[in-house]
């Protein structure tokens, strides 16, 4: 007797039963935060301080992400209200929605939302440092 297994055929329209979601990078972002920072400021000191809160941000973000590795989500919820603190001060409003929506995701206790926005909050900061750059460079 021989074993061989037979996987199923293709659907004829699995186009029906598939949603292609696309995620634009489109980042929203007050500049009147990094504005000010840059009036304020001489432009290194500036350019310091937008540092040392973006690796604040980074910091915070590995956090999160080994906390979701270690599945320890208890100990999420204060890295996560920092970013947004930190974000708002930088108006990246993007990062700073993001992480409102872990947050109700901890409360929710929704493992796989909790998934996707961490996937979303990640991605959001990548854009974000970009933005803040390129912004500084106008």
């Amino acid at each position: 007797m021989e074993n061989i297994t037979r996987f199923p055929a293709p659907a004829s329209d699995a186009s029906k039963d598939v949603v292609a979601l696309s995620c634009h990078h489109q980042m929203h972002f007050d500049p009147v935060p990094l504005s000010r920072l840059f009036a304020e400021r001489d432009m290194h000191e500036a350019e310091e301080i937008v540092c040392r809160m973006l690796e604040d941000i980074a910091m915070r973000l590995d956090m999160l992400q080994r906390a979701m590795a270690e599945q320890t989500f208890t100990t999420m919820e204060r890295p996560a209200r920092r970013i947004a603190a930190v974000a708002d001060q930088l108006g990246l409003t993007e990062v700073a929605i993001a992480v409102g929506h872990v947050l109700t995701c901890l409360a929710q206790e929704d493992g796989i939302a909790l998934d996707a926005t961490m996937a979303r909050l990640e991605r959001s900061f990548d854009v974000a440092v970009s933005e803040v750059w390129e912004f500084r460079d106008l």
